[in-house]
């Protein structure tokens, strides 16, 4: 599948420069290669690209960082414990739309790169001050177009097949796309869940994306685990 940004309403028009993010560490390490070079050392590159990808592992998520938790998930946690989900969901269980049932070995894939940009974008929550929903979506596309030209002087099939799958996420162009939009949301509840017991708070104000949920399998799971926090509540009077 190849893309027509018009048509999907993507842009990467923004003055802002993916390699401003980047530690001067680990840029230095592709300065004397020229990505945009066919003559370039493609190990070389992907070496780079797994080290951007790394920084996935550093970032702490936004809205835990305004909660002011000491110990909170990385970006890169957040994904992984999603694309475990995606793994052991049965697509037998999602409404049949159209005769269609979810390929989740795509969901799995989705999950895995839906904030890939993020590596190089940050985490930027909504109703940020600094930076709109259409800058963040203009800078996370130029950063998806960035890491793709990266993977595609070593292999271009899998450079195309990233850059759809974050389209189809950012998009919500698919069945699938839609069941890792819920996912998302069903693992922050469940993160935000992990953390009322750790650090024996409420935090109520995540609880609002259960409404966003679509998909019914996921709204069993995400009510399952609602009633598990309505008990413990009660249980520790909080």
């Amino acid at each position: 599948m190849t893309s027509s940004y018009n048509e999907i309403g993507l842009s990467a028009e923004t003055s802002w420069d993916p390699e401003s993010r980047i530690p001067s560490s680990v840029l230095s390490y592709i300065t004397n290669s020229n990505l945009n070079s066919n003559n370039s050392n493609k190990y070389q590159q992907l070496n780079f690209f797994f080290q951007l990808v790394a920084l996935l592992k550093q970032q702490k998520r936004t809205g835990w960082i305004n909660m002011g938790l000491k110990e909170s998930e990385s970006i890169s946690d957040h994904m992984y414990r999603m694309s475990i989900m995606t793994l052991v969901l049965n697509p037998k269980s999602f409404n049949k739309l159209n005769n269609e049932i979810p390929d989740l070995n795509k969901c799995s894939k989705i999950a895995l790169v839906h904030d890939i940009a993020e590596s190089l974008v940050g985490d930027i929550v909504p109703h940020d001050e600094n930076i709109d929903k259409i800058e963040k979506s203009k800078r996370e596309f130029k950063a998806i177009l960035y890491l793709c030209k990266i993977i595609s002087n070593y292999n271009i099939d899998q450079a195309n097949e990233i850059k759809e799958l974050w389209i189809d996420y950012e998009c919500q162009r698919n069945l699938e796309a839609t069941i890792v939009k819920d996912i998302d949301k069903f693992e922050l509840l469940m993160q935000t869940f992990e953390y009322e017991r750790m650090y024996n708070k409420r935090m109520d104000e995540f609880y609002s994306c259960r409404k966003v949920i679509k998909n019914d399998e996921i709204k069993k799971l995400a009510d399952e685990l609602i009633d598990q926090r309505n008990t413990y509540l009660k249980e520790n009077n909080l």
